[in-house]
């Protein structure tokens, strides 16, 4: 598939999978509110493409995060059939689907801020930009749980299933401890491929250019 084709198919299948779990979802206050990241981020990625466009690599991480916030949406993160058969397998007291959402949550946003931080040279140093694509996935880690706790502050039991702590009292701290691990997990495993991609795209905007 060519380069400049990649992030359209990745956008339109996002967007396909995202109506789909809107046609009838578990709840819809919770397919709402799951869902809402993808629906801001799709327009935006699209608007920025032609200013600032990411690696193929990053849009495609992307995609799959959205599809693992459309599932979760659509069934709510305690109920997606998936994370019942890991259950199962591994005999866990709850389904752990939500565990792969906080996981993405980290390991996503961290090579996004890396992306940023080197491509527009705001950092030189990749042990610096490593530390704070950590503290950014933290961070946004952070504002997502709050985010959680202003929902049950507002909506009461309604909150219940966007919650998804599933009776667990220290949900908080393993969300977030997720999102720490897939950061790190993220900088320690694609860094070199990451290099490599953004050098590929720098050298297609050089020659483009020249052209």
């Amino acid at each position: 598939m060519p380069s400049r084709q990649l992030p359209l198919a990745v956008a339109l299948i996002v967007l396909l999978c995202l109506v789909i779990s809107g046609i009838a979802p578990y709840d819809r206050a919770t397919w709402l509110m799951e869902t809402l990241p993808v629906m801001i981020a799709l327009p935006l990625l699209v608007k920025t493409y032609r200013d600032f466009r990411l690696t193929d690599m990053l849009y495609v991480l992307i995609g799959l995060h959205a599809l693992v916030l459309i599932v979760g949406g659509a069934y709510t993160y305690a109920r997606v059939p998936a994370g019942f058969y890991v259950q199962d397998w591994f005999a866990l007291d709850r389904n752990p689907y939500d565990k792969l959402g906080h996981l993405m949550q980290g390991f996503v946003p961290a090579l996004i801020a890396r992306e940023i931080l080197l491509r527009k040279h705001y950092l030189s140093s990749r042990r610096m930009t490593a530390f704070l694509c950590i503290c950014i996935a933290l961070a946004i880690s952070a504002t997502y749980e709050l985010i959680e706790w202003g929902a049950a502050v507002a909506m009461g039991q309604g909150a219940d299933e966007f919650l998804g702590t599933q009776g667990d009292v220290w949900d908080t701290q393993s969300d977030m401890l997720c999102a720490l691990i897939g950061s790190i997990l993220a900088l320690w495993g694609l860094s070199r491929w990451h290099d490599r991609q953004m050098e590929k795209l720098e050298a297609r905007k050089s020659r483009q250019a020249k052209e």
